[in-house]
């Protein structure tokens, strides 16, 4: 299959970046001050698990998860599949999480913590969102199957699929910024891959819809989905799965970046 790479200079990103001076259109795209790219979102406190969401966690088959999961304002009964350990104190563990387990009725200061994330998570989101002057628009027409993607800010009034593969090429600082303004639909088996020594976690996806990620897929980022996050059977991520309705996992193996 044909490779389509998208070659971007950084004189180019730099004055996408920073916009035209003749424009009088407000500009909400700071450059990264540490390599190619946009500035990267600030995850806040959201940042300190792997999965967060609102409504709830939920998993079938054997999940592997590697760092804290989060839920608020929902109760621990909204984390199921997990077999939690009892009595919970501030958290709880299972034999499926390295790492631990929070949830809003747990102890003080637990509900606190769990609100400031569940703002940060809303606000990275925003700030995602908000972000002008992308350097590339409607890309594939939503399609990025088999493309090369260097570091920058895309924007898609569509959903975006990756059928097989998309590959992410750029240095250890670089960032990505995806803003999604449908689903993000992820093929069985596919593979996104980074390239360069690209990090997962300076790859931000912004889903407007669901994002869901088919069988044995293996995905890098970090997704900010405004609904539902969804892990078919096998599926694995190095990255976190913030959520602004619920997470749902099927032996899916989830890393922290």
């Amino acid at each position: 299959m044909k490779r389509f790479t998208i070659l971007l200079a950084s004189v180019a990103l730099l004055g996408t970046a920073c916009g035209s001076s003749n424009s009088t259109s407000p500009q909400n795209n700071p450059p990264n001050p540490n390599g190619l790219g946009p500035k990267a979102l600030i995850l806040g406190t959201a940042g300190d698990y792997v999965i967060l969401a609102k409504s709830g966690v939920s998993t079938t088959g054997v999940t592997a998860v590697v760092g804290d999961i989060g839920l608020s304002p929902a109760a621990a009964s909204f984390v199921t599949g997990f077999a939690l350990s009892s009595p919970p104190t501030t958290f709880t563990t299972s034999a499926q999480v390295t790492g631990k387990v929070w949830a809003a009725n747990y102890a003080v200061p637990t509900p606190a913590n769990l609100t400031a994330a569940v703002l940060d998570m809303q606000a990275a989101y925003t700030d995602a969102a908000g972000r002008t002057s992308p350097g590339y628009t409607e890309l594939g027409a939503g399609n990025i199957q088999g493309m090369t993607l260097v570091p920058g800010l895309y924007k898609w009034g569509t959903g975006v699929s990756i059928p097989s593969a998309v590959t992410l090429s750029g240095g250890a600082n670089d960032v990505w910024i995806f803003q999604i303004a449908q689903n993000l639909t992820v093929g069985n088996a596919a593979i996104v891959t980074l390239s360069g020594g690209a990090q997962a976690k300076n790859v931000f996806w912004q889903v407007a819809g669901q994002a869901t990620l088919g069988t044995t897929s293996e995905f890098k980022g970090v997704i900010l989905s405004k609904t539902l996050i969804a892990f078919n059977t096998g599926a694995a991520i190095t990255g976190r799965a913030l959520a602004q309705t619920a997470v749902t996992l099927n032996a899916t193996a989830v890393n922290q970046p």
